[in-house]
């Protein structure tokens, strides 16, 4: 992550204020989490008043411009919503909702968070992983 977009996205972290519902903590793991993964770039995309966007793209991806956006949606409380290129990952336990044209205006499986839940977030990093692999061979 450049400076710029890394400092942007610090300060946006310092200045949510946490909820019983934990979601700031779920945002920063799954930040921490693409953050420590060889050839990944994250990038963070602000519409205050409707959504806060850290999206990751992979060096080795030429096909699409990343292969996940963790969306923080602007609600109270806020709430997260993980989405993916369809075909990039599997959901065998179907706990992701099928968009159509949900990602950039093509197919997605995206996994709302509304709170800390260990077991959904695990979940989801397994499909962080899935993502990244495949986007290696775009």
């Amino acid at each position: 992550m450049g400076r710029e977009t890394d400092s942007e996205l610090n300060t946006f972290i310092d200045e949510w204020e946490e909820t019983p519902e934990k979601n700031r903590a779920v945002f920063t793991r799954l930040r921490e989490y693409l953050g420590k993964k060889e050839g990944v770039t994250l990038q963070f995309i602000a519409r205050p008043g409707v959504t806060y966007s850290l999206r990751a793209v992979h060096a080795a991806q030429k096909k699409r411009s990343l292969f996940v956006m963790v969306d923080v949606i602007e609600d109270t409380p806020r709430w997260l919503s993980v989405c993916f290129y369809g075909e990039m990952i599997t959901d065998p336990e179907e706990k992701g909702d099928f968009v159509p044209g949900g990602l950039l205006g093509e197919d997605a499986v995206c996994f709302d968070i509304a709170e800390w839940d260990e077991e959904r977030i695990r979940y989801i990093e397994v499909r962080l992983n899935e993502a990244c692999r495949n986007a290696t061979k775009e």
